[in-house]
């Protein structure tokens, strides 16, 4: 036998040994992808007082987001407009405070500065190299020319402030004659190029997640807590929080919104690089069902449990983890009731006990009254007996075991 012919099995050999003991060696390396660093879900609101669209504006939305990266893009939604929407110019830039800004980056949509979306359409920007920092608040500004608007887009609860101003003025390092808004007008999301094991974690809800009763600007929404405190961590730094939350929002019915079953697909699976989803909603169902003065859209424990499921499993195809959380305590706000704290603890033993979800998140356990579990513990900070204060969202956000995003 040639030295060759001897050699060639042996190195065969070798390289099969070493692909063996080490499968990832030769495995093509994963490239940056696009993570969502900030979202929020926009509702449709009737423009009859024609507050939108009937002037040129300028719209400079502040966003807080989580993960940081090299390069970023925008959202742009007309997913509730009954006209094509178009966005003349846009930009963005570091926030420094207020409605200032030093250096603004053009953004453009598939190489033209303005776009025209058509009815129940979104766009995505292109991408522009802007080194964004986690934890970071970013000013986009959307120049809206005037143009017919019977019904707009926006994320009306934004617990920020954000301005409006006359005219074009995307690139202005400050804004003449501001106007404070506290929505988010026609922008949808922020998404950052991040590294090859970067995810984002979806919060799905209703007000409760959304942030309501907590200090305006102050980002002490529970996802921003769990934002914090991911990166804090070295092990869960790569991980971004997208807040999906929207006051009086039902997993069953539409109400402020459309219901989660139905804006599931874009509020969660339409999402840049998510692989984790954390669900709290369940308590206006659970209210309206049962209220004592007005009850409508009657459901049952069971019927939200099959909601819940069904969520559960659309996640689970597209692989998400899927994550419950317990609904907080209730008793003693304006729609409660006996037969509704019945539901509730019937969902939540549903959410500690289920293997349709892959863990569960204990925010009752850390909210409630020791001696009383059916309404808040004065460390919630609630003062409506239905959502807690900034000291409530810190232990929800506190009580996260940050290993549920590791595995």
């Amino acid at each position: 036998m040639s030295l060759r012919s001897r050699t060639l099995p042996c190195l065969a050999l070798l390289l099969l040994s070493l692909f063996c003991f080490n499968p990832g060696l030769f495995a093509a390396s994963q490239p940056d992808h696009w993570v969502g660093t900030w979202a929020t879900s926009p509702v449709a609101l009737r423009n009859s007082a024609d507050k939108f669209g009937s002037a040129d504006t300028t719209f400079r939305e502040i966003v807080h987001i989580s993960v940081g990266g090299p390069s970023v893009r925008i959202i742009v939604t007309n997913e509730f407009g009954l006209d094509p929407l178009t966005i003349g110019a846009a930009s963005i830039a570091p926030s420094k405070g207020g409605d200032a800004i030093d250096t603004a980056s053009p953004l453009t949509f598939s190489g033209r500065a303005s776009i025209t979306i058509p009815p129940g359409a979104l766009a995505v920007s292109d991408p522009v190299s802007l080194k964004v920092t986690a934890l970071s608040d970013l000013a986009i500004s959307l120049f809206v020319p005037q143009q017919p608007m019977r019904q707009v887009s926006l994320h009306t609860f934004a617990d920020q402030t954000s301005f409006v101003a006359p005219g074009n003025a995307v690139s202005d390092k400050t804004l003449e004659s501001n106007e404070k808004i506290y929505s988010w007008p026609f922008l949808k999301g922020v998404d950052v190029m991040a590294r090859a094991k970067s995810a984002a974690i979806v919060a799905f809800g209703d007000s409760i997640t959304d942030g309501a009763h907590s200090t305006r600007d102050g980002n002490d929404r529970w996802p921003d807590v769990l934002a914090r405190r991911l990166q804090a961590d070295k092990k869960t730094a790569d991980l971004g929080v997208l807040n999906e939350g929207i006051g009086g929002n039902r997993v069953l019915h539409d109400n402020t919104g459309p219901s989660a079953l139905a804006r599931f697909d874009r509020d969660v699976l339409a999402q840049a690089g998510v692989k984790y989803l954390v669900i709290l909603e369940s308590i206006n169902d659970i209210g309206h069902a049962e209220d004592p003065h007005r009850p409508y859209d009657v459901v049952s424990a069971d019927d939200l449990i099959a909601g819940l499921t069904q969520l559960a499993i659309r996640a689970h195809t597209h692989g998400i983890k899927v994550f419950g959380a317990t609904l907080t305590p209730y008793m003693g706000c304006g729609y409660s009731s006996p037969a509704g704290e019945k539901m509730r603890e019937a969902v939540n033993q549903w959410i500690r006990t289920t293997n349709v979800l892959d863990g569960f998140i204990d925010f009752d356990k850390v909210t409630q009254d020791a001696a009383n579990p059916q309404v808040f513990s004065e460390a919630a900070g609630s003062s409506d007996h239905l959502h807690p204060g900034d000291s409530g969202y810190n232990l929800m956000g506190d009580s996260i075991d940050l290993k549920l995003f590791t595995k």
